[in-house]
This record gives structure tokens, C-alpha cells and sequence, in this order.
């Protein structure tokens, strides 16, 4: 970006995930949003919307990323 330009980031995340209890889904989420972590730190995403898998490759939600900047 320049150097005129404040970057800007909207992330949204939705997670629907069944299971036999609560701790289980806990532990679930918490796996997914980690996996997910490290892929933005490796800038894997680009803007819109992207499938979220589980650790079998289960579709299980979505994140929608943008990127934006305001200008100073």
C-alpha cells in the first residue's frame, strides 16, 4: 500500500458446527480458528468469501475477508 494509506481489514467468520457436547465443540472451534490464524499470517486469503473445512475436510463455515484503505 502507500505510504498515504492507512490499510484496513474487515474479517468476518461463521463457524456451524454439531457435536456429542459442548466441550467437544469447543475444542472443534478452537482447532478451526487456529488453523485459520495461521492462514491469514501466511496471507493466504485474498478478498471475499472462502470455505472453512474441518480436519476431514468437512465444510463447516466460511470467513469473508477485505481489504480496504483509507487515505490520510
Amino acid at each position: 500500500m502507500d505510504d498515504d494509506v492507512i490499510p484496513h481489514l474487515l474479517c468476518d467468520i461463521e463457524l456451524d458446527i454439531s457435536g456429542p457436547s459442548v466441550s467437544t465443540l469447543n475444542k472443534w472451534a478452537a482447532e478451526a480458528l487456529r488453523k485459520l490464524a495461521d492462514r491469514i499470517e501466511r496471507d493466504e486469503f485474498e478478498d471475499g468469501h472462502h470455505d472453512v473445512e474441518d480436519s476431514v475436510g468437512k465444510r463447516i463455515g466460511s470467513i469473508y475477508m477485505s481489504y480496504e484503505g483509507e487515505v490520510i
